[in-house]
């Protein structure tokens, strides 16, 4: 399940949440009125704004344009079709001939390019997120960071902390 909390210094907030919390109560679905355990993992992120828009800078670029190779025919190594296109701030290269055409050739090119680049920035997302997650826990005993036992009794316990507080309803 996920919720999505909004305000002021939400995520702040929320964000020592982070963990497995633990309940311990009466079943109402139990007619032998057990104890019942369960177990929730609590992820807190930050909401980002996600744009698959990716924009190239055109002075980023450098487009050459150079003779196709492959199979003969008439029109070989007589006109400049293929079209290499290399991103100067990542590096990366990407060549189109398979067109006839120099105009599709550096379409397709800045296609492929494109799709590079989302490709890098969705990789840098998920190291992002994963740097923001941490270490993964199980929801299993001994993990958890807090406990909240309804039955028998009434406590809240933060396992970190060791602080327990009787009577969660209030008083």
């Amino acid at each position: 399940m996920t919720i999505a909390v909004e305000g002021d210094y939400a995520y702040g907030y929320l964000r020592p949440e982070k963990g497995v919390h633990r309940l311990v109560r009466l079943s109402p679905f139990d007619a032998a009125h057990r104890r019942h355990t369960s177990f929730a993992l609590v992820e807190v992120l930050p909401e980002v704004e996600d744009d698959a828009d990716i924009e190239i800078n055109p002075d980023d670029l450098r487009i050459d344009v150079y003779r196709s190779s492959g199979a003969g025919g008439q029109n070989v190594q007589k006109n400049a079709t293929a079209v290499r296109i290399t991103h100067i701030p990542t590096g990366i290269v990407v060549t189109c001939q398979n067109e006839r055409s120099q105009t599709q050739n550096r379409k397709n090119a800045m296609r492929v390019l494109r799709s590079r680049l989302l490709e890098i920035k969705e990789e840098q997302h998920v190291a992002t997120l994963t740097e923001l997650r941490g270490e993964y826990k199980k929801a299993e005993w001994g993990s958890q960071i807090r406990s909240y036992v309804l039955h028998p009794y009434q406590m809240v316990k933060d396992h970190r902390t060791e602080h327990e507080v009787g009577m969660p309803r209030g008083s």
